[in-house]
């Protein structure tokens, strides 16, 4: 059995993972600092990694094999409008862990994200050259870089996915879900492309690449290539809602703060040979993500947060 330590349990791939996998072959400790969690089936500890020794002190008394690292700002406007406290978590934090994970001889998988590169091509393989356009897209790839000097053996994993989060507003799926739901009518970005990955699937290959040793970096995203508005339109078919509340719009109308990449498609053909298969499909994880709606998984975790 793999102790695994999350960072960022009340988080939306967090906390989904926390209750996923512990028990289930794995036993899980979450670590969060803004949201006190109940009712849970994993151990969780209260701590802000960023204060002096608290990393030191919970792997100590934790004594985890894996740190599965997820805490970070990822709210892209937030992190504009305060780069240095974005820097704290996104950039710095993640280097103490991996120092602190290669000390104890510890593994550590840390999870960055696609938006590390500027969209003007797509399908980025691990070996094309990042280019940040935002606050937040350059302290991830800070993060990145902190995290395999400190620690060579660690494994870093850039990501896009969706799912169901404890405030119901942290996906874009969500987004689509909530306003379809109520038949308000909905702009969706046909000129950004993205490779949606349901966050189940992320925790099924995050494990996958646990049990196969795997270290370095690699792009952990779904393998189908669609734009944000055709990502809408299947949720709306899937969930039996109307798809022509959606409208097609672009980016640039779309009022963001931060710099946003156009093309976030990246090629996962290092992955998948590494793993020795293709990764998880976008409509099988489509239809776990509607069968968790039906079963009242969003309301369910919603009652988790004290």
């Amino acid at each position: 059995m793999t102790h695994f330590l999350v960072t960022g349990a009340s988080g939306l791939l967090g906390l989904n993972f926390c209750l996923a996998v512990d028990g289930k072959k794995h036993k899980v400790t979450g670590v969060d600092y803004r949201n006190p969690l109940k009712w849970i089936n994993f151990k969780i500890q209260q701590a802000n990694l960023t204060k002096p020794g608290a990393i030191e002190r919970i792997i100590n008394e934790v004594k985890p094999d894996v740190i599965l690292h997820c805490a970070a700002n990822a709210n892209v406007d937030d992190c504009e409008s305060h780069p240095e406290e974005a820097e704290a978590v996104n950039s710095i934090l993640p280097g103490e862990i991996a120092l602190s994970a290669s000390n104890h001889k510890i593994r550590m998988i840390h999870i960055s994200t696609d938006a590390v590169f500027d969209g003007e091509v797509g399908n980025y393989t691990e070996n094309d050259m990042p280019n940040p356009l935002s606050v937040y897209s350059l302290t991830k790839l800070r993060g990145e870089n902190a995290v395999l000097a400190a620690n060579p053996q660690a494994l870093v994993l850039r990501v896009n996915f969706y799912g169901w989060s404890i405030s119901g507003k942290r996906s874009l799926a969500e987004y689509f879900v909530n306003n379809l739901a109520e038949q308000k009518l909905l702009k969706g970005f046909a000129d950004v492309v993205f490779c949606p990955m349901m966050v189940l699937d992320l925790a099924d290959t995050i494990l996958e690449a646990n049990e196969k040793g795997l270290n370095g970096l690699f792009h952990c995203v779904g393998p189908e290539v669609m734009s944000k508005y055709d990502f809408g339109v299947a949720i709306a078919n899937q969930f039996e809602f109307d798809p022509s509340l959606i409208t097609p719009t672009s980016y640039l109308e779309g009022g963001l703060v931060a710099a946003r990449s156009p093309n976030l498609t990246l090629s996962t053909e290092k992955l998948s040979a590494a793993l020795g298969h293709p990764l998880p499909a976008f409509l099988p994880g489509l239809k776990k993500f509607q069968s968790q709606y039906r079963h009242g998984f969003p309301e369910m975790i919603k009652t988790l947060v004290e």
